[in-house]
């Protein structure tokens, strides 16, 4: 599998405007809980332990590098949230949406790990799809059977959309009623600013938040095979050339586990992404999304940008919750008070990241190999 890179026109650059921090906690038992505080929104909850006190401590002790445009929002297991800045308003989520499309293949035919799954055969749409120069896609050939595991890493780990459209076809029929079962487990989640118009995220009208994805990758990574398969750098699956490999080039740093990428031009460079951090004399899982990073430039340069911001905080994440956890001030600032200034000193010039991203975006505008 090679990689594959976008075309798109860059366009001068819209920065999003930054939210107040949000101090409520992770996503749990599908109930939701605000925050009282004037100017903070809610987030996903989970346990009432530790207590709102004890989480805003600790997201007091930790002085997070938060990108300056776009949205970001992050959870750490068993503590809560430690905030999400960037607004509530919607925006495009590009190939983040396969997520969901994962998750509902997986609640409508569940898959015990190490299974297989059914045979799903390739049809002619996804087949002529496999042409597009203007998205990502993977080579299928008609008549050609993939199993429902094999065909769940060519949905997410090259980004194939017409791998993610052939899936909505062979659970519902159409992609069209595949859509309304997404927006319908996106209701069952509590995502209240977010609709899917399309099973790819190709599509700018499907559009969320950063604290709603935040709830669909709690739930995403509660499931056993979605989970390992997201963990996947690379692999083969017979039928496909060569190697495939994960989009998310922060899976090559220690702890990552995870998630999605996503990036066209108009939704910029967006990921959800895992990783277990040692924190409290033990790993916890760490859950974040980075929405809108470069929108409006190009796929290539919004990913670079939303991968080293990303990997920035799961650092900054690395050094300093251990020392939050042990009720001390952690001396390692990583950059902190956001990247605020600092993008505004290299605008433009921090997509030449050290991510290793050599114009692999997850290609929804683009398929070219």
């Amino acid at each position: 599998m090679g990689v594959w890179s976008a075309r798109a026109a860059r366009v001068p650059r819209r920065r999003a405007v930054c939210g107040a921090l949000a101090l409520a906690a992770v996503l749990g038992g599908g109930t939701y809980a605000g925050v009282g505080i004037a100017g903070v929104r809610p987030s996903p909850t989970a346990s009432p332990h530790p207590s709102l006190t004890d989480r805003a401590t600790i997201a007091d002790k930790v002085d997070l590098p938060w990108p300056g445009e776009g949205q970001t929002s992050i959870s750490v297991d068993g503590l809560g949230s430690l905030g999400s800045k960037g607004g509530a308003k919607p925006v495009p989520i590009a190939s983040v949406t396969k997520v969901m499309t994962a998750y509902v293949i997986l609640k409508e035919h569940p898959l015990k790990d190490g299974d297989q799954g059914p045979q799903v055969d390739v049809d002619a749409q996804a087949a002529q799809e496999s042409q597009s120069l203007s998205e990502s896609t993977v080579p299928l050939r008609k008549g050609q059977r993939y199993t429902q595991r094999q065909l769940l890493e060519l949905l997410m780990l090259p980004s194939g959309n017409n791998a993610a459209r052939l899936f909505a076809r062979w659970d519902s029929g159409s992609q069209e009623k595949f859509v309304k079962k997404m927006n319908r487990a996106a209701r069952d989640l509590g995502m209240t600013h977010t609709e899917y118009t399309g099973a790819s995220g190709v599509e700018e009208s499907t559009r969320s938040t950063a604290d709603d994805q935040l709830k669909l990758a709690q739930a995403a990574m509660g499931q056993p095979v979605l989970r390992k398969v997201v963990a996947l750098r690379k692999t083969t699956v017979p039928g496909i050339p060569g190697t495939v490999t994960n989009t998310n080039d922060l899976l090559d740093r220690p702890g990552v586990i995870g998630l999605k990428t996503g990036s066209t031009t108009p939704a910029g460079g967006n990921l959800m992404w895992a990783a277990k951090l040692p924190a409290g004399g033990e790993q916890r899982l760490v859950l974040g999304v980075t929405l809108a990073q470069r929108a409006n430039t190009s796929p290539t340069e919004g990913l670079s940008a939303a991968l080293e911001r990303s990997g920035k905080l799961i650092e900054a994440l690395r050094t300093q919750l251990p020392a939050a956890l042990d009720g001390k001030k952690s001396d390692e600032k990583s950059g902190a008070k956001s990247d605020e200034k600092g993008d505004e000193k290299n605008d433009g010039k921090d997509s030449g990241n050290d991510s290793g991203n050599d114009g692999g975006n997850d290609g929804d505008e683009k398929a070219r190999p």
